[in-house]
């Protein structure tokens, strides 16, 4: 393409955040992502702060602080529409804050849905389009809502898939692409009716494309220094593997609007932690470690950083992903897009778990913001190699490191700085170019303090790190976030020695007092659990007891999922359901206030056939009875995840009375219940 020959030329004249121009930019473009954005003039830069519930603004020539705007609860994302109107998400309070330039307070609170992440302002500045992760009426699915800029009402709401996030704008405004959170995937919306939009496709065929061929060949080892040809390290394995995106939470757009961009992390489908090629794993080798497609620098073996390229010249967005097992594409193949998975370029520097990107305004450069590790990654958006690439085995030119928790970046419209936001740390970092490459600038401007207490801000630096040695290692490089996306869950089953295991949710279960731990129920402590946990499968170290109390106290501080079911008082079909939770003796062992007894059971769904089976002893011993708060946000459910909905799960089995007595209940009887355990 003549635009992918310019963006080439000016990425090997000029460099990155230099003055190179683009040719062509489209309306729907964006500069900034994530918790961060910059006036129109780029003389006002836009802070959210989620835990202070603040819009913060800053000065960019003075590097101050100039004042602040109290906002709903929990603000998530921040835009700003061709007018320099400043729009914010409220995550926690099921609205969008309008701000107008140069006020310190709303001008208005638009109610939304549930949990309202991703936000964009159409090229001519009339409609704001919000992202729900959920409906007011359903927790099975999110939408897409429409609001006149005029009137600062909202136009209509349109149903999509489970859990969307992000959302990026095609053609002029006349199409939208929006991520799936937790499937990884890309449902793309006819916007071309301003009253009357449609899903046009509700999903790709991304994870298809990306194990589509089974590899014969041995993968690379972990280290880009290590020969192709070099023995593989204890743990990895040979032959086919197979991955799936998921933490999907930002869509990004070149600047000529003919690609997307969606941050992912990579997940192993596979057994992990068996035999490999005939023998065991070395008793020291960490479960997580070495599984990663082409033995990726510091990517993990389970989890791995990703980057999506979509094509949009189609009717809708369509992936251009590499062959995940198969490592890398014949020699003969240049593609123009970036790898699938981001490697780090070091083997003693991670990169992991991306949380926000944008590309520059020449198009030739991609900034990727990686909340786990703390540094933002550049790399080419059109090209994967180069003389100015230092490493064959990864794309990425540049690691920069920045502050704590980074979750949004924004830059300049003439490409020369770029401002990120440090979430954990409440600081701004300032980059820019000199001598060909990037460096942080000046001190960080601290934009506001901790509201969390001192021990559960200083466990969700460790909850979230992916480079703290007690935490992991470099060979793993993961975080509890990694699986515990945002300390929730990630719908995803993992193929563990004992069996399939689904990544349980965290938020406001009152986790720590539901001893014993795991879903086999063998840690009766804590620290045991943790420990067992970061050693053994992370990489990390045993931990201390002061380590354990700082997770402990954040686990215990993460925000409860918002449910839009609980309300006083219960519906009639809801209070229906809570009758026959006590009739059906559900409150046999989910009782009390985190609803488990924390004890052992069979309930008649353990996996005794197939690839993934449930070992004997777990067979033999039970399985721990989970906490119900949340439940209804936490689909799939099982231990093995196959029951897609809460109707399933009871209906699965209901007549032989072993996940309660519900032999008796009707149909109705099954919908009404499931309307009460969707209020926990």
């Amino acid at each position: 393409m003549r635009r992918q020959g310019w963006a080439a030329l000016c990425a090997v004249t000029t460099l990155v955040l230099s003055g190179c121009k683009e040719r062509e930019v489209a309306g729907t473009w964006s500069n900034a992502s994530g918790s961060v954005a910059l006036s129109r003039d780029d003389s006002l830069l836009y802070v959210v702060d989620a835990d202070n519930g603040i819009l913060a603004v800053v000065d960019t020539a003075r590097r101050e602080k100039v004042s602040e705007v109290r906002v709903g609860p929990r603000p998530e994302r921040v835009t700003v529409g061709p007018d320099d109107t400043v729009y914010v998400t409220n995550r926690g309070g099921r609205s969008v804050s309008v701000i107008r330039k140069g006020d310190a307070v709303e001008a208005a609170r638009i109610p939304v849905g549930v949990e309202p992440t991703g936000l964009a302002v159409s090229p001519d500045g009339s409609t704001l389009y919000v992202v729900n992760s959920a409906t007011r009426q359903s927790a099975a699915r999110g939408s897409l809502t429409a609001i006149d800029t005029g009137t600062l009402t909202a136009r209509w709401e349109l149903p999509l898939g489970e859990e969307p996030r992000g959302i990026a704008l095609l053609e002029d405004g006349r199409k939208a692409a929006v991520s799936l959170f937790r499937q990884g995937d890309v449902v793309t919306v006819d916007l071309s009716d301003a009253n009357q939009p449609k899903v046009m496709r509700d999903g790709t065929d991304l994870n298809t494309k990306a194990n589509r061929l089974p590899s014969t060949r041995p993968l690379v080892a972990p280290s880009p220094a290590v020969a192709m040809d070099t023995p593989l390290p204890p743990g990895s394995q040979q032959g086919p593997r197979s991955f799936r995106a998921r933490g999907m939470v930002d869509l990004l757009s070149a600047p000529d609007g003919r690609r997307l961009f969606a941050p992912v992390l990579w997940s192993r489908e596979d057994p992990l932690g068996g035999p490999v090629d005939g023998r065991s794993p070395d008793p020291g080798d960490s479960m997580y470690g070495g599984g990663t497609p082409c033995g990726a620098a510091a990517g993990g073996g389970v989890v791995a950083a990703g980057l999506v390229t979509f094509d949009t010249e189609d009717e809708a967005p369509r992936p251009v992903v590499d062959d995940l097992d198969q490592c890398r594409p014949p020699p003969e193949e240049k593609p123009d897009y970036p790898t699938s998975l981001i490697a780090s370029p070091s083997f003693l520097t991670p990169l992991q778990g991306p949380s926000a990107a944008v590309v520059d305004p020449t198009g030739a450069w991609l900034f990727l913001v990686n909340q786990e590790s703390n540094n933002v990654a550049i790399l080419p958006s059109f090209r994967r190699s180069g003389s100015d690439l230092p490493n064959e085995s990864s794309p990425v030119r540049q690691l920069v490191e920045v502050g704590a928790g980074p979750n949004g970046i924004a830059l300049t419209r003439d490409g020369h700085k770029a401002y990120v936001y440090n979430a954990f740390d409440h600081t701004v970092s300032t980059l820019v170019s000199g001598s060909g490459d990037i460096r942080e600038e000046g001190e960080r401007l601290v934009i506001a303090g901790d509201t969390l207490s001192p021990l559960a801000a200083e466990g969700r630096r460790l909850f979230f790190s992916a480079v703290d040695a007690r935490m992991t290692s470099p060979s793993v490089a993961v975080s509890c976030a990694s699986c515990h996306l945002e300390g929730r869950e990630d719908g995803h089953v993992w193929g563990f020695p004992d069996g399939p295991r689904q990544t349980p949710s965290l938020a406001g279960r009152m986790t720590t007092a539901t001893a014993p731990f795991h879903w086999s129920g063998e840690f009766s402590a804590l620290g045991d659990f943790m420990s067992a946990t970061v050693k053994d499968r992370m990489g990390g170290q045993e931990l201390d007891a002061d380590t354990v109390a700082k997770l402990g106290a954040f686990i215990d501080a993460i925000p409860a999922t918002d449910n839009a079911s609980r309300g006083e008082p219960l519906t009639a079909s809801q209070a229906r359901g809570a009758a026959l939770f006590t009739q059906a003796k559900c409150d046999t062992c989910h009782t009390g206030t985190a609803f488990t007894n924390n004890t052992n059971v069979d309930v008649g769904t353990f996996v005794r056939s197939g690839v993934l089976q449930d070992a004997a002893a777990v067979i033999q011993a039970g399985l721990n009875t989970p906490s119900l708060l949340g439940v209804g946000r936490t689909a799939p459910y099982l231990h093995d995840g196959s029951a897609p909905s809460l109707r399933a799960r009871l209906m699965n089995g209901r007549e032989t009375n072993q996940h309660g007595m519900t032999a008796g209940l009707s149909d109705a009887d099954v919908d009404d219940l499931v309307a009460y355990l969707e209020t926990l």
